[in-house]
């Protein structure tokens, strides 16, 4: 994304857009120079599909973004998280938060619950998803036996992510942090489908990424190792009504499974494998994502939108 997509705050100072988040720099009122310590998240109402930045953008996204993770950071207790405050500039009140700048662990940290998406296209060419052997005759929405975890590359913009088996992370970061990364990712799913089975959804699988504080030890004398970015929302995790769930086809979803299924339907009339970017979604297509975004906040967290 260009500087020309960032908003001018005052009092920060913009030093990057990703797909869907702008990062913002704290200046120092004395001296005007930048904190090197936080940084200002702010989650746009951008979507993004098939490693592509969408022309049109979701109203509402980026605060559904924002307001589920801060809901899931209150409930995951025992894991540190990145968030410093929620006192932001009003421009991006309710979508913004300011965090610890950490260094971020180069790894897509993702656990899987159920088999679908790439872990099914992985499935149904070697048995296994990064790396992690299964059991034959698994179907589109089959649950797994137990929960795993299949990480992959964190690739640049407008690059794929590719699967990485668990002794790449290792490679990658060594096995103490590969050992604590796969836990605690395999741990989130969990407490995500306890809390969110009571209310009638399925997490299926979900993507965190994970931050080291250099400046700490933890117990054990290895580094301290922080949840950062987003946790369990529509954009990192796949919701399903649990009452329509039926393995052997594509489920029901509360996320951008909606966007993708467009994308891929004759409709829209885009080739993924053209190399083209895919066209602006229509107006239908951005409602009902708006909506589906907003009823997922609002079943798991049993409140309405703020």
């Amino acid at each position: 994304m260009s500087d020309s997509t960032a908003l001018v705050l005052p009092g920060y100072e913009h030093i990057y857009s990703g797909k869907v988040r702008d990062l913002y720099a704290p200046l120092d009122p004395v001296t005007g120079e930048r904190r090197t310590d936080q940084v200002l998240l702010v989650a746009s109402d951008r979507i993004s599909a098939f490693d592509y930045v969408l022309d049109t953008p979701i109203p509402d996204k980026g605060r559904v973004l924002t307001q589920l993770s801060l809901w899931w950071f209150d409930r995951l207790v025992g894991l540190e998280n990145h968030v410093v405050s929620t006192d932001v500039p009003a421009a991006v009140a309710g979508r913004a938060v300011l965090v610890r700048r950490l260094e971020m662990i180069p790894v897509e940290c993702i656990a899987r619950a159920y088999l679908t998406g790439g872990g099914l296209s992985e499935y149904r060419q070697s048995g296994a998803v990064s790396g992690v052997p299964l059991p034959a005759g698994l179907e589109d929405g089959s649950r797994l036996p137990v929960p795993i975890f299949t990480p992959s590359t964190k690739a640049a913009m407008g690059q794929h992510d590719e699967p990485m088996t668990i002794e790449e992370v290792q490679s990658a970061v060594g096995t103490q942090v590969a050992a604590r990364i796969d836990v605690l990712t395999r741990r989130i799913l969990a407490r995500g489908n306890e809390i969110a089975g009571a209310n009638g959804i399925i997490i299926a699988d979900t993507k965190v990424e994970f931050g080291i504080d250099r400046s700490r030890e933890d117990d054990s004398g290895g580094p301290v190792i922080v949840l950062a970015d987003e946790v369990l929302t529509p954009d990192s995790s796949r919701f399903w009504p649990a009452d329509q769930w039926q393995p052997g086809r594509s489920q029901p979803s509360f996320d951008k499974q909606f966007v993708r299924d467009w994308l891929t339907s004759p409709e829209s009339g885009w080739d993924r494998s053209s190399g083209e970017a895919p066209p602006p979604l229509p107006e239908h297509v951005v409602e009902a994502t708006r909506a589906r975004y907003l009823e997922a906040y609002e079943r798991i967290t049993g409140n309405t939108l703020p």
